[in-house]
């Protein structure tokens, strides 16, 4: 004759609920998006992120990218393809290219991989198009940026020309740094002005 089964043992009851938790943990986290996620704030993401104990404010890295890429630049066709090309107006046209190409398929990608929400830093890129489109845009500003550098250049070497006395003397030389300070410089007066006409325009059509 058998045995009447008893109750379970409380160790066994543990082992079975154990388990259930451990099967709908791995439910909840195979199914999980963004509609059945619990929301958490911006401050306990904050506490979680691992980086440095000093800070480095947004604003500053943006800059450093932007000017850094544009130093580099002038470093690599500038001064590596200038005693090879010779010619000043070749100089110019592939140093133009490559200053948009640069910021269409390097720096505006980087800013973009900083970014916390999704277009926040569109407002460091004269152009935020992404494609074709802003392909050719980037390389059309690539030499608006490198003719108002130019032009900057020689404004200083007249002045300082005239200044000093000295018929067509080259009084600031072109260099990564200060290239990269000027490009930068160019790029956010024409980037705050783009953001001047939005704000008119949108402003005239309420």
């Amino acid at each position: 004759m058998s045995k009447n089964k008893g109750p379970k043992k409380p160790e066994v009851e543990k082992q079975t609920d154990y388990y259930k938790l451990k099967t709908q943990a791995v439910d909840d986290l195979v199914f999980a998006d963004e509609s059945n996620s619990p929301p958490v704030s911006e401050e306990e993401l904050r506490a979680y992120r691992s980086g440095p104990k000093m800070k480095v404010a947004d604003w500053v890295k943006m800059l450093f990218i932007k000017g850094w890429f544009a130093g580099a630049v002038c470093f690599f066709f500038i001064w590596g393809l200038g005693g090879i090309l010779g010619n000043e107006l070749d100089i110019l046209f592939v140093t133009g290219m490559a200053l948009g190409l640069v910021t269409n398929l390097m720096t505006n990608p980087v800013l973009r991989f900083f970014e916390k929400t999704p277009g926040e830093n569109a407002r460091w890129m004269m152009v935020t198009q992404k494609g074709i489109t802003g392909f050719f845009l980037d390389i059309l500003y690539g030499y608006l940026i490198l003719f108002l550098v130019y032009a900057l250049y020689n404004a200083i070497n007249i002045f300082a020309s005239h200044l000093i006395g000295t018929a067509n003397g080259v009084a600031l030389g072109v260099e990564p740094i200060l290239f990269g300070v000027f490009c930068l410089g160019f790029d956010l007066l024409l980037i705050q002005g783009k953001r001047t006409l939005c704000r008119i325009f949108h402003h005239t059509d309420k």
